[in-house]
């Protein structure tokens, strides 16, 4: 078994021992430019195109993170039949929780407007907002949205969610389809979006759309930078259509230093730090995967490209 190893980023001389380790029976192999000897499988994060360019015999692809509209926009050479499949969890999801319940509650306290205070010398107590009127709307029900469901409903908010499809999930208000979109939206004090990139979801969060929330609302984009139109969220932090934001990704990353938003008070950035990938959680998934593609089983974790996720 021949494995050829990508992951940007990172530093190799951590994650191939693991690998090593947890694939003993395979050949494993950093990839370096001009390297087109042949692989059985791909495990990477970010990899260039040129990894993919003529690399006929490659029997599956395995993406070493959740997100994969990175590895999809290299379409146009890795052959139709080959299948991509995506880390399912792996230690993120409680990661992302803990990120968006922080998040949440910062907002509902109104701490960022408390730390605001404190750094201008001001003493002053704020009017508490009222838990059932903190309604939370999460958009991306996959294992990611449910986690972060589930983190907050021991602390009383009216939880909703939004998906492609129909998902039932006790004490979480359902919505699916762009059909309900509008009824999900109406009244959500905090939108959280955790939606995988696809052509329908890029530029989902705008102005048409923050219209729809409850005025004075808050965002916490922990999904992809491409789903933010930048200039709608100024627009509507400037008009007072929301309160605050919070973004863990952005269109362009790093930000760069001359972007609006370093300069906003109302914004708070963090470098897509919402759930990082764990390598030794990673290591154990991929393996796992590995060992029942070759068994001949079906993974869970195969991308529907056409769906983009």
């Amino acid at each position: 078994m021949r494995i050829l190893y990508y992951n940007e980023g990172e530093n190799p001389a951590e994650w191939l021992p693991k690998l090593a380790a947890a694939l003993p029976e395979a050949d494993i192999r950093l990839w370096r430019e001009g390297d087109s000897d042949p692989a059985d499988y791909a495990l990477v994060w970010h990899p260039p195109e040129a990894l993919f360019r003529n690399r006929t015999g490659l029997k599956a692809i395995f993406n070493l993170a959740a997100g994969v509209d990175s590895l999809l926009s290299l379409s146009h050479v890795i052959p139709a039949g080959v299948p991509i499949f995506r880390l399912e969890d792996a230690g993120m999801a409680i990661q992302m929780a803990e990120y968006v319940t922080h998040s949440v509650l910062r907002y509902f306290r109104r701490f960022d407007e408390y730390d605001r205070q404190a750094r201008n010398g001001i003493w002053e107590t704020l009017e508490p907002y009222q838990r059932e009127d903190f309604t939370v709307g999460i958009m991306g029900m996959g294992i990611m949205g449910t986690a972060v469901a589930q983190a907050l409903k021991p602390f009383g908010f009216p939880i909703r969610g939004w998906s492609r499809h129909k998902k039932i999930m006790t004490d979480v208000d359902g919505y699916f389809g762009r059909d309900q979109l509008s009824a999900f939206l109406k009244n959500v004090r905090i939108l959280v979006c955790l939606l995988p990139l696809t052509a329908e979801t890029t530029g989902i969060l705008n102005l048409d759309l923050f219209r729809q929330l409850q005025r004075g609302a808050y965002l916490i984009n922990a999904g992809r930078g491409a789903h933010l139109i930048d200039n709608d969220l100024l627009d509507a932090l400037k008009s007072g259509m929301l309160r605050a934001a919070t973004l863990d990704v952005t269109s362009k990353e790093p930000l760069p230093h001359d972007h609006p938003f370093w300069n906003n008070d109302n914004i708070t950035i963090t470098p897509h730090i919402g759930a990082l990938t764990i390598c030794r959680e990673t290591v154990e998934q991929v393996a796992s995967y590995v060992h029942a593609f070759e068994r001949g089983e079906t993974l869970t974790s195969e991308v529907n490209r056409q769906k983009g996720y």
